[in-house]
């Protein structure tokens, strides 16, 4: 997809996102374009699954080394079946937290797309409980790929403006980035990453969310 003059900044509602601004985000993604989306932690870049020129720009846009996987956002817990092998303490767990601010990181089921180092067996999934997240996902059918929109470089008094969209827009100007949903400023903290690709869960990294009872 052709490189925007400026990525376009769509506002909307973020408990009721209003489903004609979800279509127009999805029809982006299936289009091979990214967008900026909210989550319950911090915004993201998101492609579509299916999309494999979609997928490299992601890379691309965030510099990523290509033995970095990416993560799925998906709508429900048998859909992240589909593409993961959910061991049974981690299903209750993820039945009580979710949706919520975590990434699981779990044994990728052949259906899962292959990307970054293709050697890697592991997925990262997420259900972020933010409506704009679950609506976007639900109208498209399938989960995004998904990606932080950390913005590399800048001071640590200025990293909140990451999850600023109005910066987030201007930011990715002139990049592959066709579509930023605005549902306002968002708090800023990553979501907890727990590795349950083993037996014994490990936090890979305490973020927003908690893991007491884990």
């Amino acid at each position: 997809m052709a490189k925007s003059a400026r990525a376009q900044l769509l506002e909307v509602n973020p408990q009721h996102p209003e489903p004609y601004r979800i279509k127009q985000a999805v029809e982006r993604l299936e289009e091979g374009g990214i967008v900026v989306y909210p989550t319950d932690t911090i915004y993201g870049l998101a492609a579509d699954v299916a999309q494999r020129s979609a997928i490299d720009t992601l890379y691309e846009l965030r510099q990523l080394e290509s033995k970095k996987p990416l993560s799925l956002v998906c709508s429900s817990l048998s859909q992240v079946s589909h593409y993961a092998t959910i061991p049974n303490d981690c299903h209750r767990f993820m039945k009580r937290v979710l949706p919520g601010p975590y990434t699981f990181i779990l044994r990728a089921t052949r259906e899962a797309p292959r990307m970054g180092d293709a050697k890697r067996r592991t997925v990262g999934v997420r259900i972020p409980a933010h409506p704009v997240s679950l609506a976007l996902v639900q109208a498209l059918g399938r989960p995004l790929l998904t990606t932080s929109a950390i913005v590399e470089g800048l001071p640590d008094d200025e990293l909140p403006v990451v999850s600023d969209p109005v910066f987030l827009a201007e930011h990715y100007a002139h990049t592959a980035v066709a579509l930023v949903l605005d549902a306002g400023l968002l708090e800023g903290t990553p979501s907890t990453v727990i590795d349950w690709s083993d037996d014994d869960p490990v936090v890979v990294r305490q973020g927003a969310g908690v893991v007491e009872g884990l």
